[in-house]
């Protein structure tokens, strides 16, 4: 059941997609502007010891998992996850209501 959204509401979607979208691109810009840094932090350092891998590779899959979110790629977690589970918990409450 697809409900009829007033001029207002998809505005309102379209401005926090874009914002969303907006903070992913920052994450990225952030990543890849202090992972240089952190290379070579680690290359004067300790360079027998590679240990900005596990930086690279820990906050490389954070962002691909926000990437994943921002753009709907995954198949949880979506859009119609969240209504299924919006209508399942309020179904939830109703019952708990009418036993009270």
């Amino acid at each position: 059941m697809e409900k009829d959204f007033t001029e207002a509401e998809r505005y309102y979607d379209a401005q926090k997609r874009v914002k969303e979208i907006k903070e992913f691109y920052e994450h990225l810009t952030v990543y890849l502007l202090t992972n240089p840094i952190v290379i070579v932090v680690n290359l004067m350092t300790s360079p027998g010891y590679m240990w900005f891998l596990w930086c690279l590779m820990g906050w490389g899959m954070a962002l691909i998992l926000h990437g994943l979110r921002v753009f709907s790629l995954p198949p949880f977690f979506n859009k119609k996850w969240e209504e299924r589970k919006i209508r399942e918990i309020l179904e939830k409450e109703k019952i708990r209501k009418t036993w009270e």
